[in-house]
Formats: C-alpha cells, sequence, structure tokens
C-alpha cells in the first residue's frame, strides 16, 4: 500500500502525511509540481526528523507517475482517489494491500483525466455544510481503515 499526493500545496500538510507515512511503515510517492518549492529546508520544518524514516519517490509529474506506475505492477496496484466528488464512503470500499491511496491538491483536488483513471473514488461522509477536511486527517482517516482492513502493520507486517 502507498499514499500518492497529487500536486500539494501546502508544504506542512505534506510533512504531515509524509510523518504519517514513516510512522505507519508506507511509502509515499509526490507527484509534482508542487505548490511550493519541495526541498530539504521546508521539509525538515514541515517533517520535522521524520523524514528519514520514510520512503519518498518524487515524480515530477502526473504522466511520469503513471508511466513509473505502469512499470511496477506488483508495487502499484489499483488507483483509489479520496475526493468530495465521489459517492462511496471510505468505510465501504474493500482494501487491497497494494492500493495507492491517492490525495488531491488541497486548493482544487485533481482534473477530470485523473478522476476518470481513478480505479475508485471514495469520499469520507460529511456534514453537508462543510467544503471539506484538512487533506492530511482526511488522509490519516483512509490510511488507518485501509491498514485495518488489510491487517497490514507497520513496515508491511501483517498485524
Amino acid at each position: 500500500m502507498r499514499l500518492a499526493l497529487f500536486q500539494p500545496d501546502i508544504p506542512q500538510n505534506t510533512g504531515t502525511m509524509m510523518r504519517l507515512c514513516a510512522c505507519v511503515g508506507l511509502p509515499i510517492d509526490i507527484i509534482g509540481p508542487c505548490g511550493f518549492i519541495f526541498n530539504d529546508k521546508a521539509m525538515r520544518r514541515a517533517g520535522m526528523d521524520y523524514l528519514g524514516l520514510v520512503e519518498c519517490r518524487r515524480h515530477d509529474s502526473w504522466n511520469d507517475f503513471w508511466q513509473y506506475r505502469a512499470a511496477k505492477p506488483q508495487e502499484y496496484g489499483r488507483l483509489v482517489l479520496l475526493t468530495t466528488h465521489a459517492s462511496q464512503p471510505y468505510v465501504d470500499f474493500a482494501f487491497a494491500k497494494n492500493d495507492i491511496i491517492l490525495m488531491g491538491r488541497e486548493s482544487a483536488g485533481v482534473p477530470e483525466e485523473v478522476h476518470r483513471l481513478a480505479d475508485a473514488r471514495l469520499l469520507i461522509p460529511m456534514n453537508a455544510n462543510a467544503r471539506s477536511i484538512n487533506v492530511a486527517v482526511s488522509a490519516a482517516m483512509v490510511v488507518g481503515e485501509a491498514l485495518r482492513q488489510t491487517k497490514l502493520g507497520a513496515f508491511g507486517g501483517m498485524i
């Protein structure tokens, strides 16, 4: 299982999700371009001292990520998009051990092309008067459920 971030806008959210992945042993893919300068200084501030514990792969573009994914079908399984434009709640979805949980941009989600390419589109049910939950909080909720379902513990071990 992996977490993937599509063109993230906010370094603090990116750092939080990298820290989440470090703590639960998931690799993370950062799909550029980012809405901030993605460098060691910015990520150290946002991710604190956890960045050395996370397996992070950067991709220059969506096309680069898509090609890399196609070349590694054992590692990169279904593309599971978390979006407010879905109808299926994440708790009703059966996650698989090699799923890629894809988070969109904080400012704009993902383009229609990415929606179409996703194998599944999931949402977090919430108050109809609210726009969205913070992307890092959303990632933690869905990753937690996916790990519970697949019984993957930290660093891919079974729980």
